[in-house]
C-alpha cells in the first residue's frame, strides 16, 4: 500500500532503523536518531542496487515518487542511476573547479618562465585588479563575451590602452 503524508509525518524513531515501503522499490528509511531517508532499491544485471533520493522533508513525497520514475526509466534503458548521479556529481564538480582565475592562475604559473619578472607582475597585477573581482568566481563555460568586454571597458575607460591589449590577449 503506498505511503501518505500523514504516515510520513508520523512515523517515530525506534531502538533500530526500518523502513516504510511505498512500492516499486522506494522506502522511507527511519533511523533511531529520528533522521528519515528517502531510498530506492532496484536491480541491474540481477544485482540488487540501492540509491539514496534524499532526506524527508527536504524531498517530499511527491519529489522522491518523481525521482524513483526518473531512476526507473534509466534502469528500463540499461542504464544504473547510481553511476548516473556520480557522473553528474563529478561533472558539476569540474564546472565550478575551472573558474576563470584558477584556470588563468595555472595559465600563469605555465607562461611565467618565458616571461620577464616585470611583464609577469604586471600581468598579474591587472588579472587581481580588473578581471578578477568581475569575473573570476565564474566557471568558465558560464561566462559570456560580453561579460568579459564589459571588464576589458574598464581598463579602456581608465586609458590604459597597451595594458588592455595585453590583458585581452592573455584573456583569450
Amino acid at each position: 500500500m503506498p505511503l501518505n503524508a500523514r504516515q510520513i509525518e508520523t512515523a517515530k524513531p525506534q531502538d533500530k532503523e526500518y523502513k516504510l515501503t511505498d512500492g516499486a522499490g522506494l522506502y522511507l528509511l527511519i533511523k533511531p536518531n529520528g533522521a528519515k531517508y528517502w531510498r530506492l532499491k532496484y536491480r541491474v544485471a540481477g544485482k540488487e542496487k540501492k540509491l539514496s533520493i534524499g532526506v524527508y522533508p527536504d524531498i517530499s513525497l511527491a519529489e522522491a515518487r518523481l525521482k524513483r520514475e526518473e531512476a526507473r526509466k534509466i534502469v528500463a534503458s540499461g542504464g544504473d542511476p547510481s553511476e548516473q548521479k556520480q557522473v553528474e556529481r563529478q561533472a558539476k564538480k569540474i564546472n565550478i573547479d575551472n573558474t576563470f582565475k584558477a584556470i588563468a592562475l595555472e595559465w600563469h604559473e605555465y607562461k611565467r618562465p618565458n616571461w620577464s619578472k616585470g611583464y609577469a607582475e604586471d600581468l598579474m597585477e591587472a588579472f587581481e585588479n580588473d578581471i578578477f573581482p568581475d569575473i573570476g568566481k565564474r566557471p568558465v563555460a558560464e561566462i559570456k563575451p560580453l561579460e568579459m568586454l564589459t571588464s576589458l571597458r574598464k581598463l579602456e575607460k581608465r586609458g590604459v590602452l597597451d595594458k588592455l591589449r595585453k590583458i585581452r590577449q592573455a584573456c583569450n
